[in-house]
């Protein structure tokens, strides 16, 4: 009981925390009518159904079978890096930081391993964190807090992708240019694991009477991929973006992916993280109350509109960006500097954006006497990009 209690704190700090502050928040408004306007339902119903549809994806293998398939015409150890950093910045625009974090970083390892590069294991690990976050910050279904503040403020997609397209080209320029400084053109030989396996049956299928990565068996490795699934599932990830665009009312879009995953695969919704649109509620239902207290409304309102762009990078070292988005979304409506400031708040700190402990944890799982190492390397290479991207914001912005 106590190791799982534990494990339920490291694994849901926020959504502890923002339940805590949820409950004492109806202590100081207690519940009533107006509750029922504190969730964003548009944001909530958005959030899921994208969830369980990359869920669906990742467990038939889709995303690394795409990996596996861009290496084979990888020649260099730069290419390979190159490669390995587009993975995870490409993917996180449609498929979220996080699941492009936690298919490509083990999916990497395996193959620095195979290419006799493991030394370089905690720089890799560090520009693939922050290609998936810069990556997805370009795009409303890039991340979590994109999505909610899309449907919040009602902004087209395209005018979001605007805003925030100088400071992804940028960083996108500076992974390049690190890439292309650090790693030569050494030549790397076809990536073998030690029996002989290539890269698809040695990482994707490393033992073929077992079950597959994502826990989907595949009848004779390599048939299909998934078959009908695959494009069922691409369909519906259409259906979410023509929701997310508007041009689909959510409760269709609600309708179609549920039926659709409860005849493909239901084991979709056991695997899906529940604790994020949890975390989204708590967080409303606090920020609902807090609104209502005039002292407290004013204090932070003022605090907010003074720098929001400013405020919503310094509290996102300390709490994240997505709580800081919904948090200060409350209390200011200068919406494009904090769309900005919540989205470049993802680097820095290890803590800053939530995903980039999925690449810590993977890294120093597999190589636990790194832990230092990555940490001084992942804060020295991140905070070199807040450097110049908040100095980008500063020009651009008025």
């Amino acid at each position: 009981m106590r190791r799982w209690l534990v494990g339920l704190l490291k694994s849901e700090t926020i959504l502890i925390v923002a339940t805590v502050l949820a409950l004492i928040s109806c202590f100081i408004v207690p519940p009533d009518a107006d509750y029922k306007d504190y969730v964003h339902m548009s944001t909530i119903s958005q959030l899921v159904c994208l969830m369980l549809v990359v869920c669906g994806l990742q467990r038939i293998g889709v995303f690394r079978i795409i990996g596996s398939r861009l290496l084979h015409h990888v020649r260099t150890a730069r290419g390979l890096v190159l490669t390995l950093i587009s993975l995870t910045f490409f993917s996180a625009m449609l498929i979220t930081n996080d699941v492009a974090l936690v298919t490509f970083i083990p999916f990497a390892i395996s193959v620095l391993v195979m290419a006799h590069m493991e030394e370089h294991a905690v720089l890799v690990g560090t520009l693939m964190t922050i290609g998936a976050n810069v990556g997805s910050m370009l795009t409303p279904i890039g991340n979590a807090h994109n999505l909610y503040l899309k449907a919040l403020t009602g902004m087209p997609s395209m005018e979001m992708i605007g805003i925030m397209a100088p400071y992804s080209a940028t960083a996108a320029v500076l992974l390049v240019v690190i890439t292309c400084v650090v790693f030569g053109s050494k030549p790397v030989s076809e990536f073998r694991s030690l029996d002989g396996a290539g890269i698809e049956q040695g990482v994707l299928a490393p033992e073929s009477g077992k079950p597959r990565p994502d826990e989907i068996r595949i009848t004779g490795y390599g048939a299909g991929y998934g078959g009908w699934r695959t494009v069922v599932y691409a369909l519906l990830f259409v259906v979410c973006l023509l929701a997310v665009s508007d041009f689909l009312p959510l409760w269709l879009m609600c309708v179609i992916v549920f039926a659709a995953f409860l005849v493909c695969d239901r084991k979709v919704f056991r695997n899906v993280d529940w604790g994020l649109p949890l975390t989204f509620t708590m967080f409303f239902i606090f920020i609902g109350n807090m609104k209502r207290v005039p002292e407290f409304y004013e204090l932070a309102a003022s605090l907010v509109d003074a720098h929001p762009l400013e405020v919503s990078v310094g509290s996102s070292q300390l709490i994240s960006n997505v709580p800081t988005t919904i948090l200060l979304s409350g209390f200011t409506e200068q919406w494009r500097p904090l769309i900005i400031g919540t989205n470049l708040g993802g680097m820095g700190t290890l803590i800053a954006s939530m995903a980039s402990l999925i690449g810590y944890k993977n890294v120093v799982r597999k190589y636990p006497d790194r832990k230092g190492r990555y940490l001084a390397v992942y804060s020295a290479v991140n905070v070199l990009f807040l450097i110049v991207l908040v100095g980008l914001s500063w020009i651009i912005e008025p």
